[in-house]
């Protein structure tokens, strides 16, 4: 079960911002998850829509009226946010579904004539805060903080020590991935560029960071020019050495809190500057857009990241080696411990226990930094919701019976990893083995997929969910996402999914050196969940009279739990990929592997 908020609580905090709301003349207000960079995942400073709802999810909105509240979330929490926003006042607005406005058309049905909307422009994107004042003709204050004078133990601003990521893991250097960038702003006729994301600048800059839990960046503004950069970002953060290296690379260092002045100031020298409107916040567009010219685009370094380089790949093929091992030794573990429960002895152990497991396995590998996201360990009904997260207040205890599903990954100087397994615990209904084995079967024909190149996310999707959807079944996110080196485990712009959403999920046609995961399941409400994920690599296969072929390869090395494989919903070429799979399971984790753990490998990976 996940953390309930009191409701009362959570009503109180709502009629506070009402009355903040009242005294400033504003008729709406919003408020979303992100920080001010529009990072998936906020600091603990930036939780302002949870600490106003009760809503833990990573994606949400909350949309507070003079009298009424909604939350906007998507299919991934539709379960736990209705159990965290219970008995709260606030409606939950389920995305996607039949019958839901979006926000944007909820604002629109909402908005009354001379209506002021109010929000926080840090912590809303440019696109998104640009629609809002269209709906609300221009009447919009920008200005707004919802908690300010009422969040009064608020965390404090993040920063934490800045450090370097040297070149034998990223490949290319600072200088060069700098020139790149200045090439595409010359083609573009543009003399500099802002750049706000996070993501981008640690990967710009090889530096890395602590500023935002499980994602190694740090807090910070990229003003690229002609011939010189400027970083914005806390001074304290950075070591002598790193400040001399910025310096010689010719970046300046100044206050992360000086950014939005001197940013106007440079803005203001140059005749036409590149932003990305999906990835700058509406402050900060504003306030450059009102001194030159902008030209909108994505930021260059999004697909040069998305693309990696012939050194980050032997890392990355390092590393799932060795994370590999990890997740193996603990399902060695978990399947011992069932055993032995099921013989009648007197252990207790919780999905919280089984995540810690598996965390402390994973931390013993010796470059590991921290978790690519805090494991997800969910048994039986819990699932169902997918992206549950036990607590020490919450979490069910494991019996040997039926599925746990565990979503894990870690964070390393090779790079950055994130699997998912589902096991069975002990005897499963027919149910359970014929949705594990249809997600199994969507996941190799992805995985084994040869594909000209040209084609994007979208148009590969339905491999995935083919043997589901022959089923009438289907699950309520994407397939798959773009996976950082050493950053956020969820990068734009690859990824596969079948459903468009135009402006907010536009998919990257795949390249080689694309990392993208391959993350098919089925979640019963009420009931189960199951999810078998490892990541790929992009790479090229051939090149014919038909054009350029280019196919994917498994990065991810932990056997498929056979004790959930029904044969008879396999065709045989699925059961071909299956057994192909687990060879190269074999091969590449058997040298790192004892004696008898190979001889268990060997007997659980013997084809089927």
């Amino acid at each position: 079960m996940p953390v309930i908020t009191d409701p009362e609580i959570t009503r109180g905090r709502l009629m506070a911002v009402r009355e903040n709301m009242r005294r400033e003349g504003i008729d709406v207000c919003v408020v979303t998850t992100d920080d001010f960079h529009q990072s998936e995942y906020s600091g603990a400073y930036f939780q302002t829509r949870r600490y106003l709802t009760g809503f833990t999810g990573s994606a949400g909105t909350l949309v507070l009226g003079k009298d009424d509240a909604a939350l906007f979330t998507d299919g991934r929490y539709f379960l736990q946010a209705a159990l965290q926003i219970k008995d709260t006042g606030i409606t939950l607005m389920k995305m996607g579904q039949e019958g839901v406005p979006d926000m944007m058309q909820y604002l629109a049905e909402k908005r009354k004539e001379s209506a002021v909307i109010g929000f926080d422009g840090r912590t809303v994107a440019y696109r998104m805060g640009e629609r809002m004042a269209e709906i609300f003709n221009g009447h919009v204050r920008e200005d707004f903080d919802p908690v300010r004078g009422l969040w009064e133990d608020r965390p404090p601003f993040p920063e934490n020590a800045v450090y370097e990521l040297p070149e034998r893991f990223t490949g290319e250097s600072r200088r060069a991935k700098l020139t790149r960038i200045r090439s595409v702003l010359q083609q573009s006729g543009c003399g500099a560029t802002l750049v706000a994301s996070l993501d981008d600048i640690a990967w710009t800059l090889n530096l890395r960071g602590d500023d935002v839990a499980c994602n190694p960046v740090f807090m910070a503004y990229l003003w690229i020019g002609s011939k010189t950069a400027v970083l914005f970002a806390g001074e304290k953060a950075f070591s002598q050495e790193i400040r001399g290296k910025l310096a010689a690379d010719g970046i300046a260092l100044r206050p992360y809190s000086a950014a939005y002045e001197d940013i106007r100031r440079l803005a203001a020298e140059e005749q036409c500057v590149l932003l990305d409107p999906r990835r700058t916040n509406f402050r900060l567009f504003s306030i450059i857009a009102g001194e030159c010219g902008v030209y909108q685009a994505e930021n260059p370094s999004v697909m040069m990241k998305a693309v990696k380089n012939d050194t980050e790949i032997a890392c990355l093929k390092d590393i799932h080696a060795d994370d590999g091992v990890a997740v193996f030794r603990f399902s060695l573990w978990l399947k011992d411990q069932m055993r032995r429960m099921a013989a009648g002895e007197d252990i207790c152990i919780t999905e919280l226990d089984a995540a810690e497991k598996l965390d402390s396995m994973r931390a013993r590998i010796p470059d590991f930094i921290e978790l690519s996201f805090p494991t997800i360990s969910a048994y039986g009904v819990n699932g169902a919701q997918l992206h549950y997260a036990p607590t020490k207040e919450n979490c069910a205890r494991l019996r040997p019976e039926g599925m746990l599903l565990i979503d894990s990954g870690g964070q390393y100087y090779r790079g950055t990893t994130d699997i998912t397994r589902t096991w069975a615990l002990g005897p499963v209904s027919e149910d359970m083995k014929r949705h594990f084995t249809l997600t199994l079967a969507g996941m190799l024909a992805l995985g084994d997929a040869h594909f000209l190149k040209g084609v994007d996310g979208y148009g590969l999707d339905i491999l995935a969910r083919a043997p589901l959807w022959n089923e009438h079944v289907d699950y309520r996110c994407g397939t798959g996402h773009g996976v950082g080196f050493c950053l956020n485990v969820h990068e734009a712009p690859n990824g596969f999914r079948w459903h468009r959403i135009r402006g907010v999920n536009e998919l990257a046609v795949q390249e080689p050196g694309m990392i993208t995961s391959d993350e098919p399941g089925v979640y019963v409400d009420g009931k189960y969940g199951i999810r078998i994920e490892n990541l790929m690599l992009c790479e090229k296969d051939l090149t014919n009279e038909y054009g350029t072929w280019l196919r994917f390869r498994f990065l991810t090395m932990v056997p498929i739990d056979k004790d959930l494989i029904d044969k008879k919903y396999l065709r045989a070429e699925d059961l071909d990929r299956l057994n192909a799979y687990h060879r190269q399971v074999y091969e590449t984790l058997a040298p790192k592997l004892t004696e008898d753990e190979r001889a268990i490998l060997a007997g659980q990976i013997a084809p089927m």
